[in-house]
């Protein structure tokens, strides 16, 4: 087994997680569709091969956590400063691949393709919306600062963290775009893309409540 996987992810507590769902489903409904995807994330990292698997969470454990995990509170600051202080987690161990809680249809063929880097490489995984779901460095000690003042939330964070890694001389790998669950129109793609996950039995089911089907 080798090279780390991080998952970093805020607990599914109503109000507190995937607001921008919405008024379309209501706070509840929006920690449900969150707690769905974090268990499908996490089901996917235990079914690849690791050193360590690593939570990177801002909250409380909860019932949805499995065993294999270690769980470190995320640092303050802004988003860039907690996905490098996720990566200072790793020491020198290397390779290492962080990813988030949004992207419920990854498997563990892609977050293994995420764990090839070698000293000198990075893997990168871009979303739909301009972001990226999935960073691997070959030496995170090393180059986990690369992150850093790079802008996060907007439709240029993509290409300004990858350019951040050419630009440090680093090779990139590129992985495959996936759509990150933000919005309710993301929510119904992804479930319909992986229709055999959680998320995707939890979206039909929030949809049969019918608590906020007027609002969709």
């Amino acid at each position: 087994m080798n090279g780390t996987l991080l998952v970093i992810a805020k607990a599914p507590v109503p109000g507190r997680v995937k607001t921008r769902l919405t008024p379309a489903y209501t706070p509840k409904e929006a920690a449900a569709l969150a707690e769905a995807a974090l268990r499908d994330t996490l089901d996917a990292v235990l079914a690849t091969p690791a050193r360590r698997r690593i939570l990177v969470l801002d909250g409380e454990p909860g019932a949805w956590l499995p065993p294999g995990f270690e769980v470190a509170p995320q640092c303050g600051g802004g988003l860039d400063a907690r996905l490098a202080a996720a990566f200072s987690l790793c020491g020198t161990e290397g390779p290492a691949l962080l990813i988030g809680m949004d992207t419920p249809q990854v498997s563990p063929r892609l977050l293994t393709s995420g764990l090839e880097p070698g000293p000198g490489e990075a893997a990168f995984g871009p979303a739909d919306d301009g972001g990226f779901w999935a960073l691997g460095l070959g030496s995170p000690a090393l180059h986990g600062r690369l992150v850093l003042g790079v802008p996060m939330s907007s439709p240029d964070t993509g290409a300004a963290q990858r350019d951040r890694l050419v630009g440090a001389g680093l090779t990139v790998r590129e992985l495959p775009t996936l759509r990150d669950v933000d919005t309710p129109d993301d929510a119904r793609a992804v479930a319909a893309a992986a229709p055999h996950t959680r998320f995707a039995a939890t979206l039909v089911a929030t949809a049969g409540a019918g608590s906020g089907a007027g609002a969709r």
